[in-house]
This record gives C-alpha cells, structure tokens and sequence, in this order.
C-alpha cells in the first residue's frame, strides 16, 4: 500500500515536472518570437509612411492597450482557468502577428497591434501556472529559472529577425515567422492535460493550506470606511463559496471547474471585477508602489544608454551594443541564482527585497558618476544580477500576500504597474537629459532611495503582523 502510494506520487512530480519544462519552452519561443518583431516595427511603420509623430502615437497604442487589459486578463485568467485563456492569448496574438505581416497601410498596422497589445499576456500566465504548479519554496527557483528561459529567446530573437530582414519582404517574413510560433506555442498548451494542471493545482493548494499562517497571508481590508476584515479568502465571492461547498465538488477551495469559459460572459465579468476590486482595496499599496519606482529607475537607467556612453566616453554605438548584449547574458543567467540566493536568505523574501534594491540603487549611483567605461562595465555586470532577482522577489511577495489561487490577479496587476512605469519613464528622462547626460540615472537613484525609504518603513509592519498571525495560529492549536 506504502509503496503503491509512492509509487503515485512519484508518477505526479514527473508529470508536473514535464509541464512545467513545457512552460519553459512556451516562454523561451514566445519572447524569441516577440523579440524578431520589436527592433523592426519603428522602421516599418515610417517605411509606411508615417511621420516622426504618428510613428510615435502608433508605437504608445500597444503600452495603452497593455496598461488596461494585464490586470483583466490576468484575473479572467484566475476566473476560467489558465490552460483556456493561455490558449486564448496565444491565438489572438498569433492573428495580430499575421495581420502585422499583411500590413501595407498605417490603419491595417493599428489593426494588427490591437489583438497583440489586448491578449499579448501569455508570459504573465505562464508565471500564474507555475505558481500553481509549485509550492510557496519552489516557487522562486521555478520562477527564476523560467524568466531564464525568455530572457534567451529575448537574447537570440534579434539575431534571427536582424538576419531575416536583410532579404526582400524581411519584415513581413519575420511577422510571419512569429505567428507561426505563436501557434506552435498554443499547439504546446494544448497538449498539456488539463486534468493534470487541475489535479496540481488542487495540490498545490492543500500544500499551501497546511502552511504555517496560509490564509492569514492573503489580502485583509482595512476596517475603515465600513469595511470589514475577512478571515477567509478574500476571492471567493458568496457565490463560489457556496459552489465549492455544494455536494460533489472540492471542499474548502476554489477550483478551475468551478468557475468555466462555458458559463456566461456577464458572470465572468462579474467574477474578474470583483478580484480587480479585491486588489484595488487590499493593504499591498507598498509592494506595487516599490514595483513602480524601481520600474521607473531601472528604465531610467537604460533610457539614454547609448547616447549617454557616446556622449560621456565617446563609445562607439558597436562598443555600446555590446555592453548592452553582456548585460542582457547575465541578466538571463542570473535566473539560475534566484534559486540558491533565496535558500541562503531562508526564502526571507523581504530582506532580500530590501537588500536587491539597495544595491539596485547603489549601481545606478556608480553608474551615473563611473569617471571611465570599465567602472560602467563593473556597474553592468551587477546590476543585471540585482535587478532579475529583485524583480524575481517581487512577483513573490505578492504571491505570498495576495494568495496562490489569485496569482492571475496578482500579476496581471504588477504588469500593469510595470506598464504605468513604462509610460513615465520616457518622459522623465527626456525632462532630465535637458540638464545632463547623467540626468536620467540620477533621478533613477531618487526613486530608488524613495523604495528603499518606503521599505525600511514597510518591512518591520509586515515582520510584525506575520508574528502576531504565527502566533495566533499556535494558539489556535
């Protein structure tokens, strides 16, 4: 009986180990894929005939429609299950890529970037998967290893798509080319069981559940305005609730058959407002404003990169794509530290945060003042290790807070923030560029001591109340 028993389990790590290296793959070929296209599209579109200002209003449509749709797909990812609206994303964003490849006018290219900017959220569902998949412990290791995993295919994409596009109708090939991945991706996904992801995700949960203080770490609402605290998971509405306790279903958690793509759209609808607003209202203000400020600095780093290294170092553009292709390597290889970092700090997430973004900060500082180009090339060097696994410990964080089974929610939210940040940083470093080619990374370390200030001050509240609530459940024994 013993070893039969075993015998099963062993059979389900195998299978979830599968599956989770099938995701690696998915999130390997969807950034190579993405990253053909993307030093290409500024050349396309005013090839099209664009001017400098259209160019620029057409390339911020894709931002916009990402900024709105990462929190809702996100969440609607939690409500019909990820396996569906996995698929979902990759096909729509397949048809974008196609209709890219078809573009000969400035309005079919606005057509092809709406599909792409609304559904292109596959990599942040990827990420909710995995944590499903994998324990709270495992989760930064796996998480590492996949952000790995795209930051090659990132690597690699441009080479391939800068080879492509040195032939006739190298643009429209490339286009094509990413859809077809896109596809292969979907095909990848749809063979992945879903009662396998079904029966992980249920024991994912029940691994979580019995962890010391599980639903005391997921969202509690402030009791001011009316407002109540609610000791169960802030999630699941009545409605679900009195689903997952009704005769024949799972007891005591949410499950993906609860909530299907086959009930109507108004209930959907009506299942992800009510996450968003559970987010909108909960107490991890902190996590995504430090999410945003570090966003911001780290853009503002990279912002006036090349022209700062000319201006600066007179660096030749060569030199200079160069150091940022190292970069780039390191920072990939640095997914492959956030596991054996996070086991020396005892999977202490918070003090690893602080620590990642005190020397996040410290680097921009060294780089904005580096007298030569080997101080730079040392700031490099670092700086792509602190900022993977800061951004790596993060996403954590807010998993750990917010809860497994919100983790579509969760991180279609810090996307959006990200996006926030995406949509600041070029004006703040063209503001400060107009006072110095150091202008931008020396704002950057403003915001960045303001995270670090933001998490001396947050970090001892969070220690504090994780002791009361171990406390309380000792007592509760």
């Amino acid at each position: 009986m013993i070893n039969q028993k075993c015998s099963t389990l062993l059979l389900k790590d195998r299978r979830r180990r599968r599956i989770i290296k099938c995701i690696y793959v998915v999130g390997f070929m969807d950034l190579f894929g993405v990253s053909m296209i993307i030093p290409l599209l500024s050349h396309h579109v005013k090839a099209l005939g664009a001017s400098p200002t259209v160019a620029g209003l057409v390339g911020s449509t894709y931002g916009i429609l990402q900024l709105f749709s990462s929190t809702i797909v996100g969440s609607w990812s939690d409500v019909v299950g990820r396996r569906y609206s996995l698929l979902t994303c990759l096909l729509l964003s397949a048809l974008g890529y196609g209709l890219l490849g078809m573009s000969t006018s400035i309005a079919l290219f606005v057509l092809a970037r709406i599909p792409v900017g609304l559904f292109k959220h596959s990599l942040s569902i990827c990420r909710a998967l995995l944590s499903d998949l994998v324990s709270a412990s495992e989760r930064p290791l796996v998480m590492g290893h996949f952000n790995a995993a795209s930051s090659v295919g990132f690597i690699l994409g441009p080479v391939v798509g800068g080879y492509l596009t040195e032939h006739e109708g190298g643009f429209y090939t490339s286009s094509f080319t990413c859809a077809a991945i896109f596809i292969i991706n979907a095909g990848l996904v749809w063979m992945i069981p879903q009662s396998e992801t079904l029966a992980d995700r249920n024991d994912t949960v029940c691994r979580n559940d019995t962890s010391a203080g599980y639903h005391e770490n997921h969202f509690s609402k402030s009791v001011q305005n009316g407002s109540h605290t609610n000791s169960h998971h802030p999630l699941l509405t009545a409605e679900t609730q009195q689903e997952s306790t009704s005769p024949g279903k799972h007891q005591g958690g949410f499950r993906w058959r609860d909530v299907s793509f086959l009930q109507p759209v108004w209930k959907q609808l009506s299942s992800v407002g009510s996450r968003i607003h559970i987010v909108a209202s909960s107490d991890m203000w902190d996590l995504f404003l430090v999410r945003l400020l570090m966003a911001i600095a780290i853009m503002l780093y990279y912002s006036n990169f090349s022209l700062a290294m000319e201006e600066r170092f007179s660096l030749k553009p060569k030199m200079t794509g160069y150091l940022i292709s190292y970069s780039s390597t390191l920072g990939a290889l640095a997914g492959f530290l956030v596991g054996p970092v996070t086991q020396l700090y005892k999977n202490n997430m918070p003090a690893l945060l602080l620590h990642s973004t005190v020397l996040t900060c410290t680097l921009i500082f060294l780089y904005a003042a580096a007298p030569n180009v080997w101080q730079v090339l040392l700031t490099s060097t670092f700086f792509a290790i602190s900022t993977t696994i800061g951004r790596t410990c993060i996403t954590d964080l807010e998993l750990q807070r917010g809860g497994v089974q919100a983790s579509g929610t969760l991180i279609g939210a810090g996307q959006s923030v990200t996006a926030v940040g995406r949509i600041l940083a070029p004006l703040l470093s063209g503001l400060a560029q107009e006072f110095s080619p150091c202008g931008p990374p020396s704002l950057g370390v403003v915001l960045a001591l303001a995270a670090v200030a933001l998490l001396l001050i947050r970090i001892p509240k969070w220690d504090a109340r994780e002791m009361a609530k171990t406390a309380k459940l000792r007592n509760s024994k």
